[in-house]
């Protein structure tokens, strides 16, 4: 018993540090971000007890509305097509095909790239008068003559988000390798049972590949869904004000800039927890309804 005893408390010994960092980093920062939310909290000043006044003042708060609206409507375009982009390219290269390493590679080096560089680069591909995209789209079609193409593509409130979608689906490479570690688990005598039947292509991605990856889709989808909820460093390099129109201002934009520019703590601390009561129930929704559809089984 004693040795015992002296084991256990040579082992708590050893994990103190982290007990101690998760506590500090982790458990401290969530109970007190509780109780700022309902503070009035700057920092720099004491905080103040209001009771639900932020949660109050949330619900008549039109930017809140417009960024709540905005991050709602980019997920529901951005996350369906990243699943599906980041699906098709790791059927592609789950192929048998001569050099399949370097076109794996290929496809997975955009999503190396710091977000920051993305959207610098991406500024330079999608402006309106000097960009890449627009000199070979007149290139292309000298012909047409119109004041709206080509598109200010970042100036425009009809394409600013469809641009951010674009980039959001250009770094599906982490989900395409998750993807394609789910399609090599997938047993061959069930290709070749279909092939027996006669199944096609499709017959056998439908019936075959989707629900045998079916856990795997479902892990991405609920990756997708925090992901595009929180999407702050691509719009906030872009244009910090989320012009034009406020069309690409987010979510994690306006809860950053209640934070850290406008000295809100208290309030921004309410955001962050109406966006992670959000989310779980997306999650818990997403679990729910995938129940029938994801199959668990070897």
């Amino acid at each position: 018993m004693r040795n015992r005893r002296r084991t256990t408390l040579t082992a708590l010994a050893f994990a103190s540090p982290w007990f101690l960092g998760f506590c500090i980093f982790m458990v401290y920062p969530l109970v007190a971000s509780i109780y700022f939310s309902f503070c009035d909290y700057s920092v720099l000043r004491p905080a103040i007890w209001i009771g639900a006044g932020n949660y109050v003042h949330l619900l008549h708060d039109n930017i809140f509305w417009t960024a709540l609206i905005n991050t709602a409507v980019y997920t529901v375009i951005a996350l369906p097509v990243g699943l599906i982009v980041a699906l098709g390219l790791a059927m592609l290269l789950n192929m048998k095909v001569k050099g399949m390493a370097f076109y794996r590679t290929l496809f997975f080096i955009p999503s190396l790239v710091p977000l920051v560089a993305l959207a610098v680069l991406m500024q330079f591909i999608f402006n309106g008068q000097y960009g890449i995209l627009n000199v070979i789209l007149r290139d292309l079609f000298p012909f047409v003559h119109s004041q709206s193409f080509p598109p200010n593509w970042l100036g425009d409130p009809a394409f600013s988000k469809l641009v951010l979608v674009f980039i959001s689906a250009w770094g599906a490479g982490n989900a395409m390798v998750i993807y394609l570690a789910g399609l090599q688990d997938v047993p061959v005598q069930l290709y070749e049972a279909a092939d027996l039947d006669g199944a096609g292509f499709w017959a056998k991605t439908r019936n075959v590949t989707l629900p045998m990856i079916s856990p795997v889709i479902l892990f991405n989808l609920v990756m997708g869904i925090i992901g595009t909820l929180q999407v702050f460093t691509v719009p906030y390099v872009i244009s910090p004000t989320g012009s034009p129109e406020r069309s690409i201002y987010f979510y994690a934009m306006y809860l950053y800039d209640n934070a850290f520019i406008y000295h809100q703590m208290g309030y921004a601390c309410a955001m962050g927890w109406i966006l992670f009561v959000i989310i779980m129930i997306l999650t818990l929704l997403s679990f729910r309804l995938s129940e029938r559809h994801v199959h668990y089984g070897s």
